[in-house]
């Protein structure tokens, strides 16, 4: 099986990205989350006014979208590096503006699919859950190392999860736990039976703060989100599609301080505070379709939020 067949992905809200960039000015993209670079391929195909920057840390993802873009070789470029990164990619590549950035976040279906790469409490395998295979932190690290206050922070913060002392106390007492299925099965016993029979697997919450944990994924997405608007280019666009409430809430604030530019006055009187506005918000269609959902439901929490960046003060 090649490595294209293994890294098949349905990318999330398609039509709707194609149509945030159909207008932008012509110039670099930048596909932030690449992965089998699904989003890229229908950029490409709609747009030629625009070229490809793909960005993964997936070794698998960045094989994958390299043999896929192979017929877009002109306009489309791969590197393998985190989002958190876009400033020195763009230097290496003497690039200073760019068209727009895309950031579709979270875990990719490919890697919720590989058994090896212990991202799913569906499936056995040991508990890795690293996008990077080179680092060297391990969901099993997390596991069995962490203390009950950092297990607690962790579940609280990156998943809502309102069972976090209980969870923090099974896995600390079921230690040394091995496996994606010991730690689902701890997990589950630790929830209320009454709260098991509604809102999907019991232990979703928990796999989805560990992979944020070990990637740091919540901690790079800030200055990912102001490099990208930073490069942007006037009539340009940034476009992040979030999955949970974590990456949602700083996604929706950094927007928002870009969009405001923490402007502190008063919302009835005029800005007197100096505050220079960066961007405006791009009203569109901000989740999937039923269609989409029918078709993929791990779609079903998605949020598409998109600005466009402003010309400089003084300049029409």
């Amino acid at each position: 099986m090649s490595e294209t067949t293994v890294f098949s992905h349905d990318p999330v809200m398609l039509n709707e990205v194609v149509a945030v960039f159909h207008s932008v000015p012509r110039g670099v993209v930048i596909d932030a989350t690449l992965g089998g670079a699904g989003h890229s391929l229908q950029l490409l195909s709609s747009n030629s006014d625009i070229s490809i920057l793909g960005l993964d840390r997936d070794e698998l993802a960045i094989t994958t979208a390299s043999e896929r873009l192979a017929a877009f070789a002109e306009r489309a470029t791969v590197r393998r590096a985190r989002f958190e990164q876009i400033d020195d990619v763009l230097e290496s590549l003497h690039i200073d503006e760019i068209s727009g950035a895309l950031f579709d976040l979270g875990v990719s279906s490919p890697q919720l699919d590989r058994s090896e790469r212990g991202f799913s409490y569906r499936v056995d395998a040991p508990l890795d859950m690293r996008m990077d295979q080179s680092q060297s932190l391990t969901a099993a690290e997390v596991v069995n190392t962490y203390e009950r206050g950092e297990l607690i922070r962790i579940l609280r913060e990156y998943s809502d999860e309102r069972f976090a002392p209980r969870i923090a106390d099974a896995i600390i007492a079921a230690r040394p736990l091995q496996s994606t299925t010991q730690l689902a099965s701890v997990v589950t016993t630790a929830i209320p039976a009454a709260t098991r029979r509604t809102g999907g697997h019991p232990a979703k919450r928990t796999f989805q703060a560990i992979r944020i944990e070990v990637n740091a994924e919540l901690d790079q997405l800030p200055r990912a989100l102001e490099s990208a608007i930073r490069h942007t280019r006037t009539a340009g666009r940034v476009a992040v599609i979030s999955y949970h409430s974590g990456e949602d809430r700083i996604t929706k604030n950094i927007l928002r301080e870009a969009e405001t530019g923490g402007c502190t006055c008063r919302a009835d009187l005029p800005c007197g505070c100096g505050a220079v506005r960066l961007v405006k918000r791009v009203r569109c269609t901000e989740t999937p379709t039923s269609e989409e959902l029918l078709r993929n439901p791990r779609a079903r929490s998605a949020r598409l939020r998109v600005v466009e960046k402003l010309a400089p003060a003084g300049v029409n």
